[in-house]
């Protein structure tokens, strides 16, 4: 199955066309770092990645699209973009979460670690989750105080990855636990995606935003316009 992932959740603007019955890497993938400019910047990306591939759009099978968290404009816009694609090649479209997607490297060969993914939530909290060697759930998706994410890690060893990991690795290693930090980038890998993506059904894992926390942004009081 080929599969078209779009990635604009965090600080970057990705895709990438992937065949997940063959091992080789994307057939064509692009990554650019920003922190704004996301919607002038990924039709003209997937253009490039699109272009790249023998038959275009027309051997997508899938659209695969990263639902958060995130920057609550970046999520719009990819969200958006993948439906409108879904939509136009009458193909399936499937969300899959950042938490998710940066953990998926950590997790795919034996390990021995706690996996905790981590993205800044500013304010000292944390979008996290974390998952033990077995698989269980130890942390689930949610917005938490950079302590509360420590205190629940145990005294066993952890390693984890995302723009937030180092805020805990700081607590964690003021109280003592073995913590290590990965080295990958803050941000999915777009590979990841895609295959997570292959591997989702449709009917769960739905294009739809996940929200953990509230907008910062509020309406001014003064600019409301009164009630009659």
């Amino acid at each position: 199955m080929r599969v078209l992932a779009i990635d604009t959740a965090l600080a970057q603007c990705a895709a990438c066309l992937l065949d997940n019955e063959a091992a080789e890497p994307p057939l064509a993938a692009e990554a650019l770092p920003m922190e704004r400019g996301h919607a002038e910047a990924l039709l003209p990306l997937l253009d490039r990645v699109i272009a790249r591939v023998p038959g275009g759009f027309g051997t997508v099978e899938r659209v695969v699209v990263t639902v958060g968290p995130g920057s609550f404009t970046g999520l719009r816009i990819g969200i958006s973009a993948a439906r409108a694609v879904g939509l136009a090649l009458g193909v399936p479209v499937v969300g899959v979460t950042t938490l998710s997607a940066l953990m998926a490297p950590l997790m795919a060969g034996p390990r021995s670690r706690l996996v905790v993914a981590a993205i800044d939530a500013r304010g000292g909290r944390v979008y996290a989750q974390a998952i033990a060697p077995n698989g269980r759930a130890i942390v689930e998706p949610a917005v938490l105080p950079v302590r509360d994410v420590v205190r629940a890690l145990g005294s066993s060893g952890v390693l984890l990855v995302g723009s937030g990991a180092a805020a805990i690795a700081a607590e964690a290693w003021s109280v003592g636990l073995d913590v290590r930090r990965h080295d990958g980038a803050p941000c999915p890998d777009i590979e990841w995606v895609a295959r997570l993506g292959a591997a989702a059904r449709p009917d769960e894992a739905l294009p739809k935003p996940l929200y953990l926390a509230a907008p910062d942004a509020r309406p001014q009081a003064a600019s409301r316009l009164p009630r009659l």
